[in-house]
């Protein structure tokens, strides 16, 4: 996976983190340093800790399916994508309160990084090296979450569905790269 193809994932991976933190700015009055950092580290930190758990549970289940290895792949990222996808055209305002809470961050960090769970099993099947992978996708979504608390506070909902849209479309994107790849329609 080349560093741009690895960018273009974490940036995806992080729309959930960056909506959620939209959120939370929408609900803080005034947004502070600590805002925006608690949020950074709390989605980051489960951004890169999930990969790393799909990385060792996929190493281990590698054997098994390594025939099938680029259509497993395929299948999680694009169910994964579909869902943001779908959920980007949802009416219901899903917005959490302000609260930076360690229960309730840990409980939206926790949901908001399950889709890099299964990517980091698809990472096992790739070879990827997952400290360096999972340490990018932990910084760059630190940076868009506590991008996201501010903007929200500034900007409100305006980019919540888009972030949402675009992370799901990647996602798909990169799963029929990896399909695409493995079937030799190009690579």
């Amino acid at each position: 996976m080349s560093f741009i193809e690895l960018f273009i994932l974490a940036v995806g991976l992080s729309m959930d983190a960056f909506a959620v933190s939209v959120c939370k700015g929408l609900a803080v009055q005034r947004v502070t340093l600590r805002e925006c950092s608690l949020a950074g580290v709390w989605f980051g930190g489960f951004q890169a800790l999930m990969p790393t758990i799909g990385y060792f549970l996929g190493r281990y289940f590698t054997r098994y399916i390594e025939s099938l290895d680029h259509w497993v792949a395929f299948i999680l990222l694009a169910v994964i994508g579909g869902n943001m996808i779908r959920e980007s055209f949802g009416d219901e305002e899903e917005c959490s309160s302000g609260s930076m809470a360690p229960r309730e961050m840990f409980l939206l960090a926790v949901a908001t990084s399950i889709d890099a769970l299964a990517v980091g099993i698809t990472f096992a099947f790739l070879n990827v090296n997952i400290l360096a992978a999972a340490s990018f996708i932990g910084i760059t979504t630190f940076v868009c979450s506590a991008a996201g608390v501010r903007i929200g506070n500034v900007f409100g909902t305006i980019y919540k569905s888009k972030a949402e849209f675009c992370g799901g479309v990647i996602l798909v994107l990169i799963g029929l790269k990896i399909l695409l790849e493995h079937m030799g329609v190009f690579g």
